[in-house]
């Protein structure tokens, strides 16, 4: 149960991290692009979006958390469901529309 808070409060802190439009090198794929590629992204509102997705992942978490305190297996499985939506929509949302491109 301690290594889950971590985990969540390790969430919610690069959460304010991102959400403050700072930490673009802790996005995955983000940071391997040469400099002239990332010119052509608004790194900003990236890692405003990445910062909301993190807070909503950690309120997931939450479900994992509360279902070892409460010792039921539905609400491991609310939070599994909703992290896996949530892991879904980040990559359908932020790979598709050039939401992010300047």
């Amino acid at each position: 149960m301690i290594v889950m808070i971590i985990v969540i409060a390790l969430f919610i802190g690069i959460g304010i991290i991102f959400i403050n439009g700072k930490g673009s090198s802790l996005i995955a794929g983000f940071n391997t692009m040469s400099p002239e590629e990332k010119e052509n992204y608004d790194t900003v509102a990236l890692c405003k979006f990445m910062g909301k997705m993190m807070f909503v992942l950690s309120f997931c978490m939450l479900f994992w958390l509360l279902s070892e305190v409460y010792a039921s297996d539905w609400l491991f499985t609310v939070g599994i469901v909703l992290f896996i939506g949530v892991v879904a929509f980040m990559l359908i949302y932020a790979n598709t529309g050039n939401r992010f491109k300047k």
